[in-house]
């Protein structure tokens, strides 16, 4: 029952992105001010946060369920996590767009989008790193 729950929210989260984006396409991203582009910013945003306290809220529960003890591993993770996100914060510089015509976003929304791409340049920094590492066990391993 609740994998159908499951598929139909993530249906309708799916059906509410096109939506959007189809409205920002068709209002025009410059043309009708920054109407389109805030309001897919935000709905950015709305998900981004909403799968990490999925996943945060979702992972506590099973783990408290499956093995108590695992909790204090879980913790510590999480405040990995965290100083990761604020040092994204720290150093995301949340200068003026280059190019925008037009009025320019908040200092907050311009932060948060640079705190994003940060996040996403250590993640994908970690993730060829991996690979790379990876491969080498595995040919050290395989000898």
């Amino acid at each position: 029952m609740s994998n159908k729950i499951f598929k139909w929210i993530m249906w309708a989260l799916i059906a509410i992105t096109v939506v959007i984006v189809v409205w920002g396409f068709t209002a025009g991203f410059n043309a009708s001010g920054d109407a389109p582009v805030s309001t897919l910013l935000n709905w950015a945003y709305i998900m981004t946060f909403a799968a990490i306290a999925i996943v945060v809220i979702g992972g506590i529960a099973i783990t408290a369920a499956n093995n108590p003890k695992a909790l204090i591993k879980m913790g510590i993770g999480l405040i990995v996590v965290a100083a990761i996100c604020v040092i994204a914060y720290a150093t995301a510089s949340g200068s003026q767009a280059v190019g925008l015509v037009g009025d320019q976003p908040g200092h907050f929304a311009l932060k948060l989008s640079d705190t994003i791409l940060n996040l996403t340049y250590f993640i994908s920094a970690v993730a060829i790193l991996a690979i790379v590492v990876g491969e080498i066990i595995s040919s050290i391993r395989n000898k």
